[in-house]
């Protein structure tokens, strides 16, 4: 369900559900993108390294953890303003189930009464509850009343 400006507050965490991560869904991704890096494509090359096995790439993290966040605002966001603080503290691998939980840091009126700014702390968790991820996303959100 969608929230207003309004209706988040401070403090708040919204968890999401979680999705486990095929061999399809990194297949699939690195081929969309164009990724042909070894580490995502290649088991015997990705053994290797310090991961021990292939892992998702980061901007796979960051995709579905966005899509997993869409819920909380997806007939109030007017836009998404800047994306800062990303870390990659995990891999993700196929078999992980992620999910993500949703802090909002900040929020703040803007001059139009039919809009704020909300900044928002995404944290993506695997099933050992680590954290795998985490951005501040800082996006326009309709305030009740305001403008469709």
């Amino acid at each position: 369900m969608s929230r207003y400006w309004e209706e988040f507050e401070v403090g708040a965490r919204y968890p999401t559900y979680g999705r486990t991560v095929t061999e399809g869904d990194l297949s699939l991704f690195c081929a969309f993108v164009g990724y042909h890096v070894p580490l995502f494509i290649d088991e015997e090359v990705a053994r290797r390294t310090p991961y021990g096995g292939r892992i998702a790439p980061s901007a796979f993290t960051m995709s579905v953890s966005t899509g997993m966040t869409e819920s909380l605002f997806r007939d109030t966001i007017i836009a998404l303003l800047s994306v800062d603080r990303g870390r990659f503290l995990g891999p993700v691998r196929a078999g992980d189930t992620i999910r993500t939980e949703v802090e909002v840091v900040s929020k703040r009126e803007t001059s139009d009464p039919g809009r704020g700014i909300v900044v928002f702390r995404d944290h993506v968790l695997n099933q050992r509850d680590e954290t795998v991820f985490q951005i501040d996303k800082t996006t326009l959100i309709r305030r009740r009343g305001g403008a469709a």
